[in-house]
């Protein structure tokens, strides 16, 4: 008994030997336990929520940036006007200026109408708080009267130096027949005098005179604008007809009469005859020339031109009526001037039109006479180059 209990004590030992070692084996065992689905499953859930909170952080941020650049561009508004002015662009520019900047000072003036010597006197009186327009801060005013209706003919006052309160009191007379009064403007221009380099306009006052009653003088104050950038001389109207005849290749041209002239001379009227010349493929052709009409803005002519033009060139052929004013001392001047055929334009080119789709009927219409050089232009005229000669 002692023995198997000495033998079952030795027996025993390796049995007790288990729970001494039980702490270490403790130790390791939980960092092999795996992890139970449930928490693995929480564990990429919570992943996703963060990159997906990521991602929206991001495109708010995105966003945000655009939407200050909007509000940029409303807030222009309420800038100063210093700092507005320097953000708009230059042809806003005139808008966006305070009424202060806009004042260029004001002018008086009289205008008196004689119905039975069919004169007009227009008195410059003074200028007030005029623009500055040297370094300075004043300017040298002068002022220019003249009528729309006689371009030509102008007048100055005397140059005040370093005021912009000039006190003029000059008149001057215009001959205005009563049936040019209603289509005429009275314009008065406030330059700036320079002695070295162009004269710089203050700004002007334009009155119609179909706008005022010319049975009483009239003395008032008005401001002065911004000159019209563009203006029209009215240079006068000229009514002719036109005729073709296909199968004789005849084109004939009758200049009736013109109207409403352009003055030319010292005394207020004009010589005029017209002109009548045929390009062909851009060189001068064929001319004819009316009589003179003596001291007329109104002439009566009635006088026919027949020129033989085959109808396979009638394509290519321009017709220019040009008026001009007689002069005996000096060179004649050209008042205005026409261009119809093909390569016209407007009235022009639909009274040409209409005389090739009605042969063998006269067409007769009225038309306003064009600046010369702008008729010029549009012909294009080839010149024939002139070699110098040798000098011996």
């Amino acid at each position: 008994m002692a023995k198997w209990a000495r033998a079952g004590g030795s027996t025993a030992r390796p049995l007790s030997r288990g729970p001494a070692t039980r702490p270490g084996l403790a130790g390791t065992l939980p960092s092999r336990i795996p992890l139970p689905k449930w928490a693995l499953i929480a564990v990429a859930v919570a992943v996703a929520v963060l990159l997906l909170l990521f991602l929206i952080c991001l495109i708010k941020c995105c966003c945000c940036k655009k939407k200050p650049k909007k509000k940029e561009k409303v807030n222009l508004l309420s800038l100063s006007g210093s700092t507005a002015a320097s953000l708009v662009q230059p042809e806003v520019e005139d808008l966006e200026r305070g009424p202060e900047d806009k004042k260029r000072g004001k002018l008086q003036y009289s205008l008196e109408y004689n119905l039975r010597g069919q004169e007009m006197k227009v008195g410059v009186k003074q200028a007030a708080d005029l623009k500055a327009m040297d370094s300075g801060g004043t300017s040298d005013p002068y002022v220019i009267v003249y009528l729309t209706s006689d371009m030509k003919k102008k007048y100055e006052t005397k140059v005040y130096r370093k005021t912009l309160n000039p006190v003029f009191n000059e008149s001057f007379a215009f001959q205005v027949p009563q049936a040019e009064v209603p289509e005429t403007t009275l314009v008065m221009q406030v330059y700036d005098f320079n002695r070295f380099a162009k004269h710089d306009i203050i700004g002007e006052v334009r009155l119609p005179l179909a706008s005022i009653n010319l049975q009483h003088a009239i003395e008032q104050w008005s401001d002065l604008v911004a000159t019209s950038k563009v203006e029209q001389e009215q240079l006068g109207e000229v009514c002719f007809s036109l005729r073709y005849v296909p199968s004789t290749g005849k084109l004939t041209v009758v200049v009736l009469e013109a109207r409403k002239l352009k003055r030319m001379d010292s005394h207020g009227l004009s010589d005029p005859f017209v002109k009548v010349h045929l390009i062909l493929n851009r060189k001068k052709w064929k001319k004819r020339k009316t009589s003179v009409k003596k001291n007329t803005l109104s002439p009566y002519f009635n006088e026919v031109f027949v020129f033989e033009v085959p109808f396979n060139q009638i394509q290519n052929v321009d017709l220019v009526i040009s008026v001009w004013d007689h002069d005996k001392v000096t060179k004649n001047e050209q008042i205005g001037k026409l261009l119809l055929g093909c390569r016209a334009t407007g009235n022009q080119l639909r009274h040409w039109s209409d005389m090739l789709s009605n042969p063998r009927r006269p067409i007769a219409q009225w038309h306003s006479l064009q600046a010369v050089d702008v008729v010029d232009k549009a012909l294009g005229l080839k010149t024939h180059l002139k070699l110098p000669l040798p000098i011996r």
